[in-house]
């Protein structure tokens, strides 16, 4: 049982770091109103793929709730009917939750995608519940760490359609971020029990623990501001500005994010030198020096070559790999048995 739970919760956050590459790359592209309706796309399960297939037809039969695009307005049927010869108002109601009227077929699909790996990520968490029902007496953590992560992607999917019913609500990106981390660190815990009983105690120092701690911390400060200079970038793409002049029209948050990224390098390679002065032996750190080189690396990109399309989701996929790699080796710390290690003067 114990054996297919970890092999459950690591392909589930294999899938949450795709819903964070794919929702990336849905912002990145300006598809977040691809479909303008939640859970299904224009009224369809499997959306259009052609502006005429959201046109008002003669003769034809509408589901319940099939969008249309009419006169530069969304209108959804009433109810299942097949039309007449002509237009009937009575079986349209106009879609009101917000006035985006546009079909771009690349959007839509990049958006449907989007979804379809968000409801993919739900079925090993659910399938992970359903199995920790049965170790609930053995070990209720796993029941209850199983139903959190649930109840997190639930939330997740409630808060897409809240954004997609207000139209790109303002906080948005930064509220679905922090949900996505917090089932990462969930999953991770769940993990962590399980392997708890195979591995052997991990060392520490106070002070290595201290600031592994404080490093996870301004980590997630730092991907925060990220997510509000991406909805800066947003502002600025609404408005109208070219991708060029971006980069002139930044506010205060984006030259603190920037600069905020030497001192979180510096902690974490401080850290890095005492693993290995030590030998601590957490190879998390190894793979966090390589990490965060890459992560300044996309960020130098972005800020000086136009903000090009491929680095934003490398970018956000890099932080959230730093966030897990960090997390990992804390929680290793904590519930493996750790033993204290003096330092060597």
């Amino acid at each position: 049982m114990k054996k297919w739970l970890l092999i459950l919760s690591r392909i589930e956050i294999v899938l949450i770091f795709l819903v964070i590459i794919a929702g990336s790359v849905v912002r990145m592209s300006g598809s977040g109103m691809g479909c303008p309706d939640w859970p299904k796309c224009f009224g369809h399960l499997i959306p259009p793929t052609e502006r005429s297939q959201l046109d008002w037809k003669a003769d034809s039969h509408f589901n319940k709730k099939q969008i249309i695009i009419k006169d530069e307005a969304l209108y959804y049927a009433l109810e299942d009917f097949t039309s007449g010869s002509e237009y009937n108002p009575e079986n349209w109601a106009k879609y009101t939750r917000h006035d985006y009227a546009l079909f771009n077929p690349t959007h839509t699909w990049i958006e449907y995608i989007n979804r379809l790996i968000g409801a993919l990520s739900g079925l090993p968490m659910l399938l992970m519940f359903v199995l920790t029902l049965a170790l609930i007496r053995q070990n209720w953590w796993y029941t209850l760490l199983s139903g959190a992560g649930l109840f997190m992607l639930g939330f997740e999917a409630w808060l897409g359609k809240l954004v997609v019913d207000g139209n790109l609500i303002p906080g948005s990106i930064t509220i679905h971020m922090i949900g996505a981390l917090l089932i990462v660190a969930i999953l991770l815990v769940f993990n962590g029990l399980l392997e708890r009983e195979e591995n052997s105690a991990s060392a520490y120092t106070p002070n290595f623990k201290k600031w592994s701690l404080l490093a996870l911390i301004l980590t997630l400060i730092q991907i925060g501001l990220g997510t509000q200079v991406r909805e800066t970038i947003d502002t600025l793409q609404q408005n109208g500005l070219a991708r060029t002049e971006w980069m002139n029209n930044m506010d205060l948050v984006f030259y603190v994010h920037r600069s905020f990224s030497i001192l979180i390098l510096a902690l974490n390679l401080w850290l890095w030198q005492q693993n290995r002065k030590l030998q601590l032996g957490y190879w998390q750190w190894n793979a966090v020096l390589l990490v965060l080189v890459l992560e300044i690396l996309a960020g130098i990109i972005l800020a000086y070559f136009d903000m090009p399309y491929f680095a934003q989701p490398v970018h956000l996929l890099l932080g959230s790999i730093l966030f897990a790699l960090q997390s990992h080796a804390i929680i290793k710390m904590i519930l493996n048995g750790s033993r204290r290690v003096i330092p060597i003067s």
